[in-house]
C-alpha cells in the first residue's frame, strides 16, 4: 500500500498515510480531532545518484545469470 503525504491548510501540518491508491485523493480525517481540511501533498525527496547500484541487465531468460539479482546462492 503506498503511503501518502497530506498537509493541514489551516496550520500546515504534516502526515502520513498508508493508504490504497484508489483513496489517494480522498477526504483525510483529522487524527488529532481538530477539524483540519487536509490536502494531499506530493512527496519530495533527494537521493544521492553515488548511492544507487544498478542490477545487471538480463538475459533472455529472465535471470541475472549468476549471482547479482540475489537468486543465486552463493
Amino acid at each position: 500500500m503506498p503511503l501518502y503525504e497530506y498537509r493541514a491548510i489551516e496550520d500546515g501540518t504534516l502526515i502520513s498515510l498508508l493508504r490504497p491508491m484508489a483513496e489517494a485523493d480522498a477526504p483525510v480525517e483529522d487524527p488529532d480531532s481538530k477539524g483540519r481540511t487536509f490536502e494531499r501533498i506530493h512527496s519530495v525527496f533527494s537521493v544521492d545518484a553515488a548511492s544507487i547500484k544498478t542490477a545487471p541487465s538480463s538475459p533472455a531468460g529472465g535471470c541475472c545469470g549468476g549471482g547479482g539479482c540475489g537468486c543465486h546462492p552463493n
